[in-house]
C-alpha cells in the first residue's frame, strides 16, 4: 500500500498481549492510526518464563525496540533434552536467524511490561470487554460490554484462545482440551538445589509427565514447569502438593525435592488447552493473529514467537500489497501454513503407551488428532 495510504488506515487491536502489543507497535511504525482495546483493567501476566527465539528477536531489532527486551532478559545457547533421571538425551543450540544465535529468556510479566512500554501513550485503552464485532466489508464495528462502540477500517483480533472476533466470524468451534495439566512457578536460583548453573533452557522426561527448568538469571529466578497427563478437563482444576509429588515420582531427587518445596499460593495450575486450525483468518476489514488464529500447545515454545511474527508478516503484507484486503490475503498465506505445522507438531508430545495409560479407551480430542 502507498505510505499515505497506510497513513489515513484507522485499526483496531481488539487485545494487549503478545500478539496485541506486537501487531500494535509493527503496525504503528506503518504509519497507520492505531488503538488497542483491552478488557482488563490493568495488565498483569501470570505464568512463569518464555523462550524468545532469535527469528523474534531479528523483528525486534527491526522494529527498534532490542534494548528494551534485551534489558529484561537473559541470552540462552541453547536447550538440552534430560532423562528424568538427568541423563543427557540431546543438546542443541537454537535456530540461528538473520544474525541472531541466542534465545531470550524472558518472564512473561516481563515481556508485556516491555512490549506494553514501547507503545505510544493513549494508544492502550483498558477495560474494553469485547461483546461483538460487525463486519461492515470495508470496515467493522467493535462493540464492547458498557455499550461504548468503536469503528475502524481493520480490526485486527488478538483477543487469545477463547478469541470472540473468533468465534463471532470465523469459527464456532471453542478450545480444544489437550488431556494435560501445566504447573508453574517462579522459584529463586537458591532454591533450585543447585541445578541452574548457566543461562540455557533444560527439559527432563519421564512417562506422562516433562519438568522445564527455564533460568532467569536476570532476577535472580528459575521458571519451574511440570507438564502432565491428566484426565481433568476443568479450565482451572484444584490440585494439592501430593498431586504434583505424585507426577514426578522417579524423578531427580533434586526435582522432586523442589517440587516438594514450593508455595502453593504460588502456583499458576491450569488444563492445557489450543484450538483447531481455523481455515480463514481474515474478512476484508478483519483479520487474526497469535493465540485466536492458532493457539497451540507449549511444547515447542512457539506461542509467543508465533505471535510475534504474525505480528510483522502482516505489517510486512499491507506494507506489499495494493489494498488491505490483498494485504490480509497475501498475510494468511504466509503464516497459516507455518502455524498450521507447528499446532501439529505441538500436539504429538507424548507416546501412545503414555497415552493410553492416562486415556484407557477414550482420548481427547487433541491427544486423538496428534501426529
Amino acid at each position: 500500500m502507498h505510505p499515505s495510504d497506510l497513513k489515513n488506515l484507522k485499526i483496531a487491536v481488539v487485545g494487549a498481549g503478545y500478539g496485541g502489543a506486537a501487531a500494535a507497535k509493527a503496525l504503528s511504525l506503518l504509519g497507520a492510526d492505531v488503538d488497542v482495546y483491552e478488557q482488563a483493567n490493568r495488565i498483569r501476566e501470570v505464568g512463569a518464563g518464555i523462550g524468545l527465539r532469535p527469528a523474534t528477536m531479528n523483528r525486534f531489532q527491526e522494529w527498534g525496540i532490542f534494548d528494551a527486551i534485551a534489558r529484561v532478559s537473559s541470552p540462552s545457547e541453547y536447550f538440552e533434552i534430560l532423562t528424568a533421571t538427568a541423563e543427557p538425551i540431546m543438546k542443541e543450540s537454537w535456530p540461528a536467524a538473520g544474525g541472531q544465535t541466542r534465545t531470550r529468556l524472558i518472564h512473561r510479566g516481563d515481556f508485556i511490561e516491555a512490549l506494553l512500554g514501547v507503545l505510544p501513550e493513549g494508544m492502550v485503552h483498558l477495560g474494553h470487554k469485547l461483546e461483538s464485532v460487525q463486519d461492515k466489508g470495508e470496515s467493522s464495528v467493535l462493540t464492547f460490554a458498557d455499550g461504548r462502540t468503536a469503528e475502524a477500517d481493520l480490526v485486527v483480533g488478538a483477543d487469545g484462545i477463547k478469541s470472540v472476533v473468533r468465534q463471532e466470524l470465523f469459527s464456532d468451534k471453542g478450545p480444544v482440551f489437550s488431556g494435560e495439566h501445566a504447573y508453574r512457578a517462579v522459584i529463586s536460583v537458591d532454591d533450585a538445589q543447585g541445578m541452574v548453573v548457566d543461562d540455557n533452557l533444560r527439559m527432563y522426561i519421564g512417562r506422562g509427565t516433562k519438568v522445564y527448568l527455564l533460568p532467569l538469571r536476570h532476577r535472580n529466578a528459575v521458571s519451574f514447569d511440570i507438564t502432565a497427563l491428566c484426565p481433568d478437563s476443568t479450565w482451572a482444576p484444584q490440585v494439592t502438593k501430593e498431586d504434583l509429588l505424585a507426577t514426578v515420582e522417579g524423578f531427580d531427587e533434586r526435582l522432586v525435592e523442589i517440587t516438594r518445596n514450593l508455595d502453593m499460593d504460588t502456583v499458576n495450575i491450569r488444563a492445557v488447552y489450543d484450538i483447531d486450525p481455523v481455515d480463514t483468518w481474515h474478512s476484508g476489514s478483519v483479520v487474526l493473529v497469535g493465540d485466536a488464529a492458532h493457539s497451540m500447545l507449549h511444547h515447542q515454545g512457539q506461542g509467543a514467537n508465533s505471535a510475534i511474527e504474525d505480528a510483522g508478516a502482516l505489517a510486512d503484507a499491507l506494507r506489499q500489497a495494493d489494498t488491505p484486503r490483498e494485504g490480509l490475503a497475501l498475510y494468511q498465506a504466509t503464516r497459516k501454513p507455518v502455524t498450521d505445522e507447528l499446532q501439529r507438531i505441538s500436539r504429538s508430545g507424548w507416546t501412545e503407551d503414555e497415552i493410553n495409560d492416562v486415556f484407557p479407551g477414550q482420548k481427547p480430542a487433541a491427544v486423538t488428532a496428534r501426529g
